[in-house]
């Protein structure tokens, strides 16, 4: 009876496990959707990795280019101007460039990086304003466009009506017939921070000390009787000037671009309107998605010397083909050019004691000397038969940089 018993148990064990598999393929067979089972019978190079929840596109779309701008948030470029590739500038935070004493903290670093990223890519980035300064440029922006537009009204601006040009230089005296746009002190002040943070995040890239540029610029805040050497520049372009040969915050109406000269210029503006060249020749709509607290980054030739070539200057021009949108009436600007004083000397030796090559080319030299070489050729250049637009219209024309330093009136 007890043999009986165990051999009644263990056909018992027998069928149990026999049985016990048969749910196994039912349940995996619920983990498989229509949508799943329809990829499998027609499949394609992208069905070998694993399903994420962007599987039920069609057809997949691959991943953007130059993922590295990609970490501070990005600005795209303009999608509709049909000759420019579309990328995306950094756009980083004036906050989280902004000097301060202390160790260096995350977003410190990930701005530093993805500022320097996007002008090594694209020669250009974006930096961001906080509340009460993008507040400052909107409203400087449109006291601008107020001011040209009544001098243009009352006849103030003669031969160029549809084009206004105000230049503001800290620490020069205001004379009784003197008028400018209000706010161009704050304003002034405020894109003269941002530039300087901007430089000093540069030369943190470069393995130097964030203020080894200062012994170029003017004190802060400027002695007594001192005039500034940067430059804020505020402009009005109607829309008949612009197809291609719109102003560029103060900058030269031509069509095949111009060379910023300064070691920066950051440039608000309230509506689209300035490409800028990448280092693959391809030019691309800079600013078309960029707000009034938004400063568009572009470096120039006197940094390119002190860095020995290591950062490029940008060329610049006028879009011949954008939409002004809902300011259909003009653009207007605000450029700051941080300029070197003219007695400073350029000198590469920090680049070259932070392990750099230096070639031969970059010797030191003043920069009045420098700026004078910059305008001698910058003079051959309009001079050429080719360069006709240029040549007809003096009356628009930007006034040189030699011109600028050598201000009587500064």
């Amino acid at each position: 009876m007890v043999l009986m018993m165990i051999q009644h148990h263990h056909q018992h064990q027998q069928t149990s496990t026999t049985l016990a598999p048969h749910p196994i393929p039912l349940s995996a067979s619920t983990h498989r959707s229509p949508a799943t089972s329809s990829h499998t019978q027609s499949p394609s190079p992208l069905s070998l990795v694993p399903l994420t929840s962007s599987s039920h596109r069609l057809p997949p779309t691959p991943p953007p280019p130059l993922l590295l701008d990609h970490v501070i948030s990005p600005i795209a470029s303009a999608a509709h101007h049909s000759a420019e590739p579309a990328l995306m500038l950094a756009r980083v935070s004036f906050s989280d460039i902004a000097t301060y004493d202390g160790a260096p903290c995350g977003p410190y670093l990930r701005a530093v990086e993805a500022l320097a990223g996007s002008l090594m890519r694209h020669n250009a980035a974006v930096i961001e304003l906080g509340g009460a300064e993008a507040s400052l440029m909107r409203c400087g922006l449109e006291a601008a466009r107020l001011y040209f537009r009544s001098r243009s009204q009352n006849g103030v601006v003669k031969g160029c009506s549809n084009r206004g040009i105000y230049m503001y230089r800290a620490g020069r005296p205001v004379e009784d017939w003197d008028s400018s746009p209000p706010c161009m002190a704050e304003i002034f002040r405020c894109m003269g921070k941002a530039a300087r943070s901007a430089l000093c995040a540069i030369a943190r890239h470069l393995r130097l000390r964030s203020d080894v540029f200062n012994q170029l610029l003017d004190d802060t805040p400027l002695p007594a009787g001192e005039v500034s050497s940067s430059v804020l520049v505020a402009t009005y372009s109607h829309t008949s000037l612009q197809n291609g040969k719109g102003a560029i915050g103060g900058g030269k109406l031509a069509v095949s671009g111009e060379v910023e000269k300064g070691l920066l210029t950051l440039i608000s503006s309230d509506s689209p309107g300035l490409q800028v060249c990448d280092p693959n020749g391809h030019w691309f709509l800079a600013d078309c998605s960029s707000a009034p607290g938004d400063l568009l980054l572009i470096t120039g030739k006197t940094l390119s010397h002190t860095t020995a070539g290591l950062r490029p200057a940008a060329s610049y021009r006028a879009a011949s083909d954008y939409s002004s949108g809902e300011n259909s009436g003009g653009r207007t600007s605000l450029a700051f050019r941080l300029m070197p004083q003219g007695n400073a000397i350029l000198d590469c030796s920090p680049i070259a004691a932070a392990g750099h090559i230096i070639p031969p080319s970059y010797v030191p030299i003043s920069v009045s000397q420098f700026m004078d070489d910059l305008s001698a050729e910058e003079d051959v250049n309009c001079n050429r038969p080719d360069n006709t637009y240029v040549a007809q219209n003096d009356v628009n024309k930007e006034p040189s940089l030699r011109s600028v330093l050598s201000d009587p009136i500064s």
